[in-house]
């Protein structure tokens, strides 16, 4: 698979694209999967039943499963990924949740010279006024005064507008199982109206770091720590991964020596993983 001109444009200029039922062949599998390796897990956050009340996650995610690791393996995720963010691309992790009500504003990073992306499986049919995805396009873009605003005043728009999150101006991108989102890192985006049990998960990836901001790399690493993660990846990412696969994975693996260390000083301050 690849990305058209126009997808691509797309991407760049609006921080997002929508694949309707890429994902169609697969996705009962994707779900049973996602079904037995939470429950595996307990059934919610931290080995305990989830609760309706707060946010179940758990990452990594699709690391601990033969079945979900094999989706990096998949050519139209591959597609996806080496049309954005390069042939030679980092896997950088993935959560599942268990999401909770309302989702506010935010971004997963602001970054300025890497490009991150976060491909998004939604497992229960979703509309605006029941929790899907809402995005504001081109808010995404560092250096641009529209989208340098946003991010400056992130957290203080229901003052700064007078408006809640809810009526925010923004794109609502609607899904049904099979369907897969895909959006920078960027993206300010958000959720409104979802019920106590919410199922989705997410693959991260990004652009392979150069030598000289292997730094950067560890630093962006270490926020790993806050899930007690030990490892840059889970045991079956790794036990069933080809060449073609450990390509994705090379350079996290050679930089996560200090992973272990931070996740035990985590372990000491937070009573459980972190929800997100």
């Amino acid at each position: 698979m690849q990305l058209t001109p126009q997808q691509k444009r797309h991407f760049d200029t609006f921080g997002f694209l929508a694949f309707p039922g890429l994902m169609d062949d697969r996705i009962a599998d994707i779900i049973a999967a996602f079904e037995e390796l939470w429950s595996r897990q307990g059934g919610g956050h931290h080995g305990q039943p989830h609760d309706g009340k707060r946010r179940s996650c758990l990452a990594p995610f699709i690391d601990h499963s033969e079945r979900l690791s094999t989706l990096l393996d998949d050519s139209r995720i591959l597609g996806i990924a080496k049309d954005l963010v390069g042939e030679d691309f980092n896997y950088m992790g993935s959560d599942g949740n268990f999401y909770v009500g309302d989702t506010g504003w935010h971004s997963d990073g602001w970054h300025s010279t890497l490009t991150h992306i976060k491909i998004a499986f939604y497992l229960d049919p979703l509309t605006r006024d029941n929790g899907c995805l809402r995005v504001i396009p081109g808010s995404h873009r560092v250096g641009d005064g529209y989208a340098e605003h946003l991010q400056r005043t992130q957290g203080a728009w229901d003052d700064l507008f007078g408006v809640p999150g809810c009526d925010i101006p923004a794109q609502a991108l609607e899904t049904r199982p099979g369907d897969i989102l895909v959006f920078n890192h960027n993206t300010k985006h958000a959720a409104f109206g979802g019920n106590k049990r919410r199922r989705m998960f997410t693959m991260n990836l990004c652009q392979r770091f150069p030598e000289a901001k292997l730094q950067e790399l560890r630093d962006y690493m270490a926020g790993g720590a806050r899930f007690w993660v030990e490892r840059a990846y889970g045991p079956a990412m790794l036990a069933t991964a080809t060449p073609a696969r450990m390509k994705h994975l090379e350079q996290a693996l050679a930089n996560d020596g200090h992973l272990k260390e931070l996740s035990r000083q985590a372990r000491e301050k937070m009573p459980e993983p972190a929800r997100g």
